[in-house]
């Protein structure tokens, strides 16, 4: 005979009893507590978030309108560049060394050929701004204060700006030493240039602590930065432009430490909506490197 064995109706284990060192469910207090808390925190923290997304987006006093064309912007730098800049600054020389029919310039002629030049480009680029620009916008406010910026000191954001810009490029110097190799910094022709004599110093001072200067921070800072800045973030246009700025000095070693000068410039004339600023770093950085090419 087969047997068959049935299990129990009720499979269920037998309830027992909690002892006295049973866990307790959590009381509705203490969770609400605990919620309260987390959500407090979570409210904190996108408080300080907005915070800080406040102020890097009010550290450009840059605005949204720009005096020309916006759809013209990368058409008018690329007329400047392969009318004016290229043919100037890396041809001029050559055209004036043949036009006195000689091989090489003596230091004196050089540096006035290249005060010459650099003069010609900036009517240049003053020229071309003013062909583009609403008839009632001045060039020369790019040198002055925006309303909204009036309470931003461009002398302090120049000294500190300064500042910052020779620590950055030192501390990209020495990176770039160990990734390239150490390179000859002492510029033999513009040390020749300027040990030859009176007329040739004024010449160079004017050139790389005035005309230069004043030439490029109108062309990458008040006219490309500001017209990038109307369409894009700030910190965008600052990178783009600065960029821009390194790629047309044409010298690939220096590329990282030219976009470091070209950051920094553009963060203060972002900060400031003075061209003021920018114009005095740039200057006194070229008057550094002068001073150091003279004496080494």
């Amino acid at each position: 005979m087969i047997v068959e064995h049935c299990l129990p109706l009720s499979t269920s284990p037998p309830a027992t009893k909690l002892g006295a060192n049973s866990l307790k469910a959590p009381s509705l207090s203490l969770l609400n507590s605990k919620f309260g808390r987390n959500e407090l925190c979570i409210k904190c923290s996108c408080v300080k978030d907005e915070e800080t997304a406040k102020v890097f987006e009010d550290f450009s006093v840059l605005g949204s309108y720009i005096p020309w064309d916006s759809g013209s912007v990368w058409s008018t730098m690329a007329f400047y560049l392969f009318s004016f800049h290229v043919p100037l600054s890396f041809g001029g020389l050559a055209v004036v060394a043949h036009v006195l029919h000689q091989p090489m310039l003596d230091p004196q002629t050089e540096a006035l050929s290249l005060l010459a030049i650099q003069t010609l480009e900036l009517s240049a680029v003053l020229w071309l701004l003013r062909c583009i620009v609403q008839p009632q916008y001045n060039i020369y406010s790019f040198f002055q204060a925006k309303n909204q910026s009036k309470e931003r000191n461009w002398f302090l954001a120049s000294v500190l700006g300064f500042g910052f810009l020779i620590l950055l490029v030192f501390s990209t110097s020495l990176v770039a030493d160990q990734l390239i190799g150490p390179k000859d910094v002492n510029n033999s022709i513009l040390k020749e240039i300027l040990s030859s004599g009176p007329i040739s110093e004024t010449a160079c001072i004017l050139v790389y602590c005035f005309l230069t200067p004043l030439l490029e921070e109108i062309v990458y800072r008040g006219f490309l930065l500001t017209s990038l800045a109307s369409e894009m973030k700030w910190h965008r246009a600052v990178v783009i432009s600065s960029a821009v700025f390194s790629a047309a000095h044409f010298s690939g070693d220096n590329f990282l430490q030219l976009f470091v000068i070209g950051s920094v410039l553009g963060c203060s004339y972002c900060w400031t909506g003075n061209l003021s600023a920018s114009f005095v770093i740039h200057s006194l950085y070229n008057a550094l490197i002068l001073v150091m090419t003279y004496l080494s």
